[in-house]
């Protein structure tokens, strides 16, 4: 069971966001404000779509639901990391390896 599927979302993997933290540590300026952010949008059904085919299963039932439906959604949250950028640091994980990643850890830890 599922909200909005249409929605679009900014995402960035754990492990660039580390990279970020660190170098934002070591060349950022105190006070300033940065977008921690890979600066792309992915709709979540795009996302959900993804997850279950690095999955490998079949015959996958979504259903949105009403009580999962936010009254008030933005339809579209992207970042800008141009801050991050200027200080040398881009995203370099894809989604795909993110996903592929979190179902390899959740099957080795579930």
């Amino acid at each position: 069971e599922v909200g909005n599927l249409e929605t679009i979302r900014d995402f960035t993997d754990g492990r660039d966001a580390v990279k970020a933290l660190w170098l934002l540590a070591q060349k950022g300026t105190p006070g300033e404000v940065y977008s921690l952010c890979s600066g792309k949008g992915y709709k979540m059904r795009d996302i959900l779509n993804l997850a279950i085919s690095l999955s490998g299963l079949k015959d996958v039932e979504v259903r949105q639901v009403p009580w999962k439906m936010r009254p008030y959604d933005d339809p579209i949250y992207i970042g800008d990391n141009s801050k991050l950028r200027r200080l040398g640091w881009e995203p370099k994980i894809p989604m795909e390896k993110t996903l592929t990643d979190m179902l390899e850890y959740w099957r080795k830890y579930l």
